[in-house]
């Protein structure tokens, strides 16, 4: 992407509503492709934003995941990376932090990494709120403002 997001549109873009179709589950079911595992579902945002949820897990290593939320700019191929929840298989450095970390992760985009001609989402905290890829996906869609259809069975288990 040629021009720099800023922090405030980042914060924007993640609060915009991001209504799932009513199939998204049928829709996420990851498939085998090369190597790994992988399934893409695009979503426009409520305010007319384009989206798309990518998931990606290895065929052989169950830890070795990402679900990942991009934001596709008008009139451009681009894909801006602004949230990015990964497995713990990999070391991960925040270079301008100077943090190292191998644990899970979620990515962030920010400005800064922008303007030091970084990956827009080089930026990572471990979590401990996730530790597979479904649990990945539930945090994405509740950090990121994702709106699930209304499913009648699963009021049955609120009320439990």
């Amino acid at each position: 992407m040629s021009s720099i997001l800023s922090d405030e549109d980042i914060a924007r873009l993640l609060k915009e509503k991001k209504p799932l179709p009513d199939d998204y589950r049928a829709r996420i079911q990851i498939r085998p492709k090369r190597g790994h595992k992988e399934r893409e579902l695009d979503v426009k945002g409520a305010e007319g934003s384009d989206f798309r949820v990518i998931l990606r897990q290895s065929l052989i290593n169950p830890l070795d995941f990402s679900v990942i939320l991009v934001y596709r700019p008008p009139k451009s191929n681009q894909l801006f990376r602004l949230r990015r929840y990964n497995g713990k298989s990999h070391e991960h450095t925040n270079s301008i932090e100077g943090e190292t970390f191998y644990d899970f992760h979620v990515h962030e985009a920010t400005e800064r990494y922008q303007e030091i001609g970084g990956r827009e989402d080089t930026y990572a905290q471990p979590t401990s709120r996730f530790s597979n890829l479904h649990q990945a996906v539930s945090c994405m869609f509740h950090d990121c403002g994702f709106e699930t259809p209304f499913d009648p069975q699963m009021k049955l288990f609120e009320e439990i």
